[in-house]
């Protein structure tokens, strides 16, 4: 069967599913799945010979859910539970912010609101809690960032596990997720007295290369005018030092960080306005580092050029893995772009759904 490109789109008011051949000419769209209830976190999930789609789908009245599709998003059913606190833990389930595949054929993890993190070894019928991060002496002082307290980025390699926590930190396990450790040296917070504090940031988002061994990058809650650069940062030592590389950037401010698939030194941000969480003067542009982020150009070649004052969440961007690959981001005003040829021109590809919360893309 011919490649194709399946995007998922996670909304206000429930799931989309888009499909494209290879050259990406045109998307179709389905959907909305699980109607009127948002969707934060989606996967793609490529493992084996039949790809399945995994969403969360949480509602305070309705209860949380995770969805999963067998047919690339034709047809979706629920799993036959979703990650929950034991009973006696005291903490309720108020959001599923990531879903990652595990190390098992048919194993999932979750990272969830207020965070924690939970397992399942059956494709999401059943969980359980990790306890090593979920109870670890730090959760019960780490505090809610604007989005809630949500363990946003699950960065699996190996034997290291990364975790990003609004607003907690990043954390690294060493043993395989059993154990956990905060690792912030070098990432700051803009918000509390200790600037470079042991544990508490409000990391927004991690990503890692599997051809960069040790390096990682994170967006960090930047846009502080006494606390300037700390809003992008890499490491180069598995996340246990950072260093900032926000230098010429329009704002450290922002939510998601991409990699590029078939090179590490390439990186993508997309820039917004601290006190606002919107485009910088109203311009919205993708900015492209060429050499693990040393230096930065800008990407807005058919984005609008004014008055776009949207805001582009953690989960938002994403990048295909084709020789010649493309950027999709989706915009709180309900707009789905693709970026060509690693982002040099734009194309509009849905320009009215709900606001946008989540859009990953697989080649399958």
């Amino acid at each position: 069967m011919a490649e194709r490109v399946i995007l998922t789109i996670g909304t206000r008011k429930g799931l989309f599913v888009a499909e494209s051949g290879k050259a990406r000419g045109k998307f179709t769209l389905r959907g909305p799945f699980g109607k009127g209830v948002a969707v934060y976190s989606t996967l793609i999930d490529t493992r084996g010979s039949k790809p399945r789609i995994f969403a969360s789908s949480c509602n305070p009245f309705f209860g949380m859910k995770i969805l999963r599709s067998n047919d690339l998003g034709k047809t979706f059913r629920e799993t036959k539970s979703a990650p929950a606190f034991p009973g006696e833990d005291g903490r309720a389930l108020a959001n599923i912010w990531s879903i990652e595949p595990g190390p098992g054929k048919n194993e999932l993890w979750c990272g969830v609101e207020p965070a924690s993190l939970f397992k399942s070894h059956d494709a999401g019928d059943t969980w359980e809690m990790v306890p090593g991060i979920s109870n670890h002496e730090h959760a019960r002082k780490w505090q809610p960032g604007a989005g809630g307290l949500c363990m946003h980025t699950i960065v699996r390699d190996g034997n290291r596990v990364h975790l990003g926590i609004s607003t907690g930190g990043h954390y690294l396990s060493e043993d395989g997720g059993v154990t956990f450790s905060a690792s912030n040296k070098g990432i700051g917070a803009g918000f509390v007295p200790d600037p470079y504090p042991e544990f508490g940031q409000c990391v927004h988002k991690i990503v890692s290369h599997k051809d960069a061994p040790g390096r990682l990058y994170i967006q960090n809650h930047g846009g502080w005018a006494d606390r300037p650069g700390i809003g992008v940062l890499r490491s180069d030592d598995h996340g246990k030092t950072w260093r900032s590389i926000a230098k010429g950037l329009p704002s450290d401010f922002g939510f998601p960080i991409v990699v590029h698939p078939h090179d590490p030194d390439i990186v993508y941000v997309m820039p917004l306005e601290g006190p606002t969480r919107t485009c910088p003067d109203g311009s919205p542009a993708v900015w492209r580092s060429e050499n693990g982020g040393n230096s930065w150009s800008r990407l807005a070649k058919g984005l609008p050029k004014k008055e776009s004052f949207f805001t582009i969440q953690r989960d938002a961007m994403d990048i295909d893995e084709l020789k010649s690959p493309a950027i999709y981001f989706g915009t709180t005003t309900g707009q789905v772009w693709m970026g060509h040829e690693g982002g040099e021109a734009w194309t509009c590809l849905f320009d009215a759904l709900p606001p946008v919360h989540n859009v990953k893309v697989a080649v399958v």
